[in-house]
């Protein structure tokens, strides 16, 4: 209410363009300024400097009736928005920065799409984008996956429920659109809005094993527009192939970064997801677009093995995914060992399905690949980290020795008994407390497969600050990062492993214990790898 008046407003996104619209009914008959800010450039902000208006301008370049043209021009970048109306005035300037549109209808609407050129097509009216909107969300819950908890009677089932529906919803406004999400998907801005590569996968794996892959599919070709700037760096450091960076940007360019420049994980992801895509349509069409980039993507990887003396093929001057270690010391990280080891056989099946021979020289380095190293029936953080269960730096960062068998499936790398055993050691003396969103189901994914059930479900349920889940479903991680997408898509991930299992699994619904109270009905749901 406005005055002790009631005011309604109902907003829609549409489903096809970048464009809101709005429906507005008040008696006040209250005007709408549309304000538009300079960015921050800050770490972790909403991106908005309303106190910087001599550093753009907004300028209305067009107008009719029911219809107006507004340019925005920041620095080398323009944009226009495409502005409709019914029941009000043509907008005017009020401020450098801000339009204004007057009502002249206690009901009224107005329409706004963002086009990089100016554009001659009409908007949709508000009906029209609402049916369509209707539509698209009718379509994505009656086609892709679902998961029933309601037969079950353990109390934690609803919880379980409400985080699965609403991440679903979550990452699909957030992380499906044209380029890589950042961690904070598009609610505010995280690392000075730079993406995180090594993060795609928790982001995108999930929409490919729920049905959607048509989602996962608007994201990948953004590394084709990025090849080329992917193989000068690998060029530039000396290695074949193509090098995908740890943050980078539209461009693929390299950010600056004191860690990221050493991380690698991220380099497989692009496989694995490729995989994911082509699994789940099993359309030569997916192999054809993206066989170059896999086979690119394994080259690199093929060559940044290095064979030591013994024999072995070892991974070396790298920052893993448990960033507290140190790359000019660090060899042999057991998540990297064994996700190499998945990368090239993958790279290896795309040659076959494609018709060409595989690379011997790539069966070689998969052969003689480092098995992960172990300290007293444990597996350690790294080769040369023996001192991991004893140093509280690397117990209170990411468990990504746990990744290694979980988010992949197990190879001849890994014991199975010391796996089991590194499992249970993390699971009761892991700082959980300092651990991040996507931790809680790669532990869970971890003891899937490992055949604990239970232990899978204490651990994506675990009650801890970094595994928060809010209200409106955001993985609540600190005051900063109010947001954290990829703990969604982990949960999603883990979920559905939990649900169709992985190839060769026979067990039905591994991830739930079989003591009766967890009677959980799926469907459209795809297996892992």
């Amino acid at each position: 209410k406005v005055d002790g008046a009631p005011v309604s407003v109902r907003t829609y996104v549409h489903p096809e363009k970048d464009m809101v619209a709005a429906s507005i009914k008040s008696e006040k008959r209250l005007p709408v300024a549309l304000r538009l800010p300079y960015p921050t450039g800050g770490h972790c902000d909403d991106a908005c400097n309303w106190d910087a208006d001599s550093l753009h301008v907004t300028e209305i370049v067009a107008s009719d009736e029911n219809h107006a043209t507004l340019r925005h021009t920041l620095d080398s970048t323009t944009y226009y928005i495409n502005l409709a109306w019914t029941g009000a005035e043509a907008p005017v300037m009020t401020g450098r920065n801000v339009a204004t549109i007057t009502p002249t209808a206690d009901e009224w609407t107005v329409t706004a799409t963002f086009t990089p050129e100016v554009a001659d097509n009409a908007n949709p009216s508000v009906a029209e984008t609402r049916d369509a909107s209707s539509a698209y969300w009718t379509d994505f819950w009656k086609i892709g996956g679902v998961v029933d908890f309601s037969h079950c009677t353990d109390p934690r089932a609803s919880e379980l429920e409400r985080r699965v529906v609403l991440s679903q919803y979550l990452l699909a406004i957030q992380c499906a659109g044209s380029t890589p999400p950042q961690e904070t998907g598009l609610t505010y801005n995280s690392w000075f809005g730079k993406f995180h590569m090594e993060m795609i996968w928790w982001h995108q794996a999930q929409f490919a094993l729920w049905g959607h892959e048509d989602l996962l599919n608007r994201t990948l070709p953004w590394y084709e527009s990025s090849a080329g700037v992917a193989r000068d760096i690998a060029e530039r450091q000396g290695f074949k192939g193509l090098r995908w960076m740890k943050m980078t940007d539209p461009s693929g360019i390299e950010a600056p970064s004191k860690v990221g420049s050493f991380l690698i994980w991220q380099q497989p992801h692009l496989i694995y997801l490729a995989e994911l895509a082509y699994r789940a349509q099993q359309d030569s069409a997916i192999i054809n677009r993206y066989y170059d980039l896999v086979q690119g993507t394994a080259e690199f990887m093929a060559d940044f093995a290095d064979k030591d003396s013994l024999g072995r093929y070892t991974l070396r001057g790298i920052i893993p995914a448990q960033e507290t270690l140190r790359a000019a010391e660090t060899v042999n990280p057991p998540f990297e060992l064994s996700y190499w080891h998945f990368a090239l056989n993958t790279a290896q099946k795309w040659r076959e399905r494609k018709g060409e021979p595989r690379v011997a020289e790539w069966d070689e380095i998969v052969a003689a690949l480092s098995p992960l190293a172990a300290k007293d029936s444990l597996y350690l953080a790294a080769e040369t980290a023996p001192e991991t269960y004893s140093d509280i730096r690397l117990t209170s960062d990411h468990m990504a020795v746990l990744a290694a068998v979980g988010i992949l499936p197990s190879s001849p790398l890994v014991q199975p008994d010391i796996m089991d055993n590194t499992f249970d050691w993390v699971y009761d003396n892991w700082n959980w407390d300092k651990t991040w969103g996507w931790d809680y189901p790669t532990t869970a994914m971890n003891a899937v497969r490992l055949g604990h059930p239970e232990k899978a479900l204490n651990a994506l349920l675990m009650d801890k600050r970094t595994n928060t889940y809010l209200p409106n479903g955001h993985n609540f991680q600190d005051n900063r990062l109010r947001c954290y997408l990829p703990g969604n898509g982990g949960l999603l991930t883990a979920v559905a492993l939990m649900c169709a299992g992985w190839d060769g699994c026979e067990t039905e619904n591994p991830g739930f214990p079989k003591d009766g109270t967890w009677d959980v009905r799926w469907e459209d749901i795809k297996p892992l790898p």
